[in-house]
């Protein structure tokens, strides 16, 4: 529930309907997913929604990593980085609280 309304999730916690995302909902699936966030979290979230918007798919798990360290910097745009923020997966997760659909690449 968000703001009183249920979110419409599928079996691994991805949103059914992506405009249904707002930062509320965003927070209250990294509270389901025990991801505490911060300002490093926003960034990516945000850098994967505008990725998605841009390029109209959703990247691989290096390509991620590759376009984050040229849109963010070489500092962020690494595998340690991205790990220590989403332990579970990244990509998976990133996508997950951006409100994006799992990505293809993803178990």
């Amino acid at each position: 529930m968000v703001q009183g309304r249920p979110l419409d999730v599928t079996d691994q916690g991805f949103l059914v309907d992506a405009s249904d995302w707002n930062e509320e909902v965003a927070r209250r699936l990294a509270e389901l997913n025990n991801i505490e966030l911060d300002e490093r979290h926003w960034e990516i979230i945000l850098f994967i929604r505008g990725y998605y918007q841009q390029f109209k798919h959703l990247p691989n798990a290096r390509v991620f990593t590759k376009a984050v360290a040229k849109a963010l910097g070489e500092e962020k745009g690494n595998s340690r980085y991205l790990h220590k923020l989403f332990p579970e997966g990244p990509l998976k997760y990133a996508c997950k609280l951006a409100g994006l659909p799992k990505p293809p690449t993803c178990l």
